[in-house]
């Protein structure tokens, strides 16, 4: 086998990686952007549905977004000691005042 193929079975090997859709909250860091994630879980007694929120430092290498932009983030290698995400597209802007 040649290297070419080894590294196409390693790629294929690999699970895919988890993609999440949020709201950034704070872009006030230099090349980086923090991203709150929504979530719905019902109670396990009451049934009453229950929004979480998760928040997320993500990789933002243009410096594009801005607060309120609705983003899709994908882990990624560490890269630094809290950033884990990098941001793949901006889906929707933000309402700038």
């Amino acid at each position: 086998m040649t290297e070419a193929e080894v590294t196409t079975e390693v790629v294929e090997a690999r699970k895919p990686r988890t993609q999440k859709v949020g709201r950034v909250v704070s872009n006030k860091m230099d090349k980086s952007v923090v991203v709150a994630v929504d979530f719905v879980r019902r109670h396990p007694i009451y049934n009453k549905r229950i929004t979480r929120t998760s928040r997320f430092v993500a990789h933002d290498p243009e410096n594009a977004c801005n607060e309120g932009d609705l983003v899709r983030i994908e882990e990624t290698r560490p890269l630094s000691k809290t950033k884990r995400w990098v941001v793949r597209e901006i889906l929707e802007r933000g309402v700038q005042i």
